[in-house]
């Protein structure tokens, strides 16, 4: 996740079939391929990443990892936490992430993260630092990140704004549908200049993703 001078929900659409070992535990793994990797708006590659993950969730808790090629070495997430649903639909969750890099693509960032859902709406929170790293030229920052979804029969438009160190804001609007047993994706990426890592002057992509469960 590059920050301001290259910062960064991964647009890969990976499916997520999951495997019951009982009433409550289930293990889940995951692979894909976006034409170009974002993350909360921000170009992590300007050409195709591939991904996997894996997740293990038992009454509520949950704990995964996650990589991607970064085209600079991999981004390795590290996540877990827990959450839950009311009888009346309401969705709470809370969590940590850690994002580890290998090469000299950018130091470590680690974030407390807070989520809500009801019906077509969910909503995130977090707070996180940027680790500093005097070979890289980085100063050790902090941040917050919040977003706002809606989406409907595989439609859905999110905004996301940073804050605190960082800056910047975009509107992100896609579709996602399973055919033969893949994931298909399409989103259109709007971000601020602040955000823009390529030309600092504000962007549109159109990224395109596919995934598979294992």
């Amino acid at each position: 996740m590059k920050t301001m001078s290259k910062t960064a929900l991964a647009v890969a659409a990976a499916c997520m079939m999951s495997v019951s070992t009982s009433a409550s535990a289930e293990f889940s793994a995951n692979a894909g391929v976006v034409s170009q990797y974002f993350f909360r708006g921000i170009a992590q590659t300007f050409t195709a990443s591939a991904s996997a993950g894996a997740d293990y969730e038992n009454g509520g808790f949950y704990v995964g990892t996650w990589a991607a090629d970064v085209q600079d070495g991999l981004e390795i997430d590290f996540y877990g936490g827990y959450g839950f649903e009311t009888d009346g639909g309401l969705g709470f969750s809370a969590g940590v992430t850690s994002y580890q890099y290998t090469g000299d693509f950018d130091s470590a960032y680690n974030e407390i993260n807070l989520g809500f859902s009801f019906g077509f709406f969910s909503a995130t929170y977090n707070v996180g630092t940027h680790e500093d790293d005097a070979g890289l030229g980085i100063p050790e920052s902090d941040y917050d990140f919040l977003s706002l979804t809606v989406e409907h029969e595989g439609f859905y438009a999110t905004y996301g704004a940073w804050g605190k160190d960082f800056d910047g804001d975009y509107l992100e609007v896609g579709y996602g549908t399973e055919f033969a047993g893949l994931d298909l994706g399409v989103a259109l990426i709007a971000n601020s200049d602040e955000l823009d890592v390529e030309t600092g002057e504000g962007d549109e992509s159109l990224v395109f993703s596919i995934g598979k469960s294992f």
